[in-house]
């Protein structure tokens, strides 16, 4: 395994469902040093962060927002307005235990997505290498 799959999994651990990290440890295993620093400027979003910004914010749909789930942010803040406020508490609560679960899910996203890029741009290169 190379150095930059472990201190990336040692550094990110807590931002991917625990059930993905040795999959990611093995596909940033296969990486060259030109593809890994593309992974450098991954945004990823912090749990931790998501599940305050649900506790003080939630029932407005700011947690949602931050991980960019456009749709539910939208939907939360409609459902609160539209309630009075009772289906939004409802919803703010339920997404209390769901909100950094969904975090992790939407960073294993973005990082399965700019793997899924790098691979197919090294692949495209070495493609064209061959004509």
């Amino acid at each position: 395994m190379s150095n930059f799959s472990e201190s990336f999994i040692a550094a990110n651990m807590g931002n991917f469902p625990p059930d993905t990290l040795p999959g990611i440890r093995q596909r940033l295993a296969t990486l060259n040093d030109q593809q890994i620093n593309r992974l450098y400027g991954l945004p990823l979003k912090d749990p931790t962060v998501a599940l305050l910004l649900s506790i003080f914010l939630g029932a407005w749909g700011v947690d949602r927002f931050y991980l960019g789930q456009v749709g539910l942010g939208i939907g939360k803040l409609c459902v609160t307005i539209f309630t009075i406020g009772i289906g939004g508490f409802i919803w703010h609560i339920v997404d209390l235990f769901l909100i950094m679960g969904s975090a992790r899910e939407e960073n294993f996203r973005a990082l399965n997505n700019a793997l899924q890029t790098i691979t197919y741009q090294a692949e495209r290169t070495s493609d064209q290498a061959w004509y």
